[in-house]
């Protein structure tokens, strides 16, 4: 019942206030990241999304701009996040640290892309590296946060092994879950550990 007639009006609802409280946090960090960073404040990159169709997810832009062709990229990773990629800024390190360089994806929220509450979008390469296009974690709309955000965030788990938590997730999504999951995002991100 909530899945099919709530989950998506609270998102809307909560991602629009959301938006218009933080506006001016917003703002404050599409300056700093304009003068640290240069030119591209937001980072655009195709991830996967409900039932397996790409779309762009929006970041604030958290390391220099890629001049060596021949440097590791971050689409290589293992894990859902890095801290010690050779371009990633120290003023980037911040915003991920406290990961106010994911606020970006609350209009992704709105435009019915993403939910507030899911499985992590992965990146399109990497759902297409291991075969799981029509993994059944795609038959909701990925989360800002999620589950494997607020329990295996600092472990330093690769991907392919955080589908474990994303089923028991998809298996069991209702309102107090995605209620304890914000409410822990939110002392996930106090204590600095990121999401």
């Amino acid at each position: 019942m909530y899945l099919r007639f709530w989950k998506r009006g609270v998102d809307v609802v909560l991602a629009v206030v959301g938006l218009i409280v933080l506006l001016p946090v917003l703002l404050v960090i599409a300056g700093l990241v304009r003068v640290k960073l240069g030119p591209g404040v937001l980072y655009r990159q195709a991830r996967v999304g409900r039932n397996g169709r790409n779309f762009v997810m929006l970041k604030f832009r958290t390391m220099q701009h890629r001049y060596d062709t021949d440097s590791d990229d971050e689409d290589h990773r293992a894990t859902h996040k890095t801290s010690d990629h050779p371009r990633l800024t120290k003023f980037g390190g911040v915003l991920r640290r406290l990961s106010l360089d994911e606020l970006p994806q609350l209009w992704n929220v709105i435009r019915g892309q993403m939910s507030l509450v899911g499985p992590r979008p992965e990146l399109s390469e990497k759902v297409d590296d291991y075969g799981l296009r029509s993994h059944p974690r795609h038959i909701v709309r990925p989360g800002l946060t999620g589950e494997w955000q607020v329990t295996h965030r600092s472990s330093g788990v690769h991907l392919i092994h955080c589908f474990d938590e994303d089923m028991e997730y998809v298996s069991r999504i209702n309102l107090w879950r995605d209620v304890r999951i914000i409410l822990r995002t939110f002392s996930v991100v106090i204590g600095a550990k990121g999401i």
